[in-house]
């Protein structure tokens, strides 16, 4: 048909919540607590979800005029790289949603708005949302712990293991320079100058 648009299929997998027991009715409330495996590709450079990370989602989903507003906390554990000395992190990340799945009737003038949610056959994806509140909220250089002092930047070794007395002799460049005159290297002041009793001999 002209001016018609597809149909969009309803959406599968761990993340997507049903919302038809929870019904149209502005106030309704359900309270939703699951676990959830996550994608594999989630994370930042220094700190990632593992793969197969099973997630931990403790939420509420109310209905509103609008559609069905879900909100409350994704737990999840996290593996990286300390940023400092480069040792394995495991951590876990909390965070918070809040969002908003537009019916799709509501959505009519919001076709152009990529960022807004829509309900599709009652059924609410909530991996973009659980995508986007994971990787913003993951630090940027995480450490092993607060005082961590990292590694040594001439050997690589842990400054945490070796202690706080580590250390490597640095010769001054110019002082190597010295030490090459003082083991006989000519200096400008004896070039070209000749021994007074030697110019007598040849007179």
């Amino acid at each position: 048909m002209t001016g018609s648009h597809p149909r969009r299929r309803t959406p599968k997998g761990p993340l997507v919540l049903d919302t038809r027991e929870l019904g149209r009715r502005p106030g309704s409330m359900r309270h939703v607590q699951t676990q959830a495996a996550l994608p594999a590709d989630l994370g930042a450079e220094m700190m990632w979800v593992p793969a197969g990370a099973i997630a931990t989602l403790d939420l509420r989903l109310e209905s509103v005029i609008e559609g069905v507003l879900v909100s409350g906390t994704i737990v999840a554990p996290l593996r990286g790289e300390c940023g400092r000395c480069l040792a394995e992190v495991s951590d876990i990340g909390t965070v918070e949603v809040r969002e908003l799945f537009y019916y799709a009737d509501r959505a009519v003038d919001m076709a152009d708005d990529d960022d807004a949610r829509v309900l599709v056959e009652d059924h609410a994806d909530l991996e973009p949302v659980v995508r986007d509140a994971l990787v913003l909220d993951l630090p940027l250089s995480p450490t092993c712990r607060p005082d961590c002092a990292g590694l040594c930047v001439d050997c690589g070794v842990r400054l945490d293991e070796v202690g706080p007395h580590h250390s490597h002799d640095r010769l001054d460049a110019r002082w190597v320079a010295l030490s090459a005159l003082a083991e006989g290297a000519p200096t400008g002041t004896d070039q070209g100058r000749s021994d007074p009793d030697e110019s007598k001999e040849k007179e």
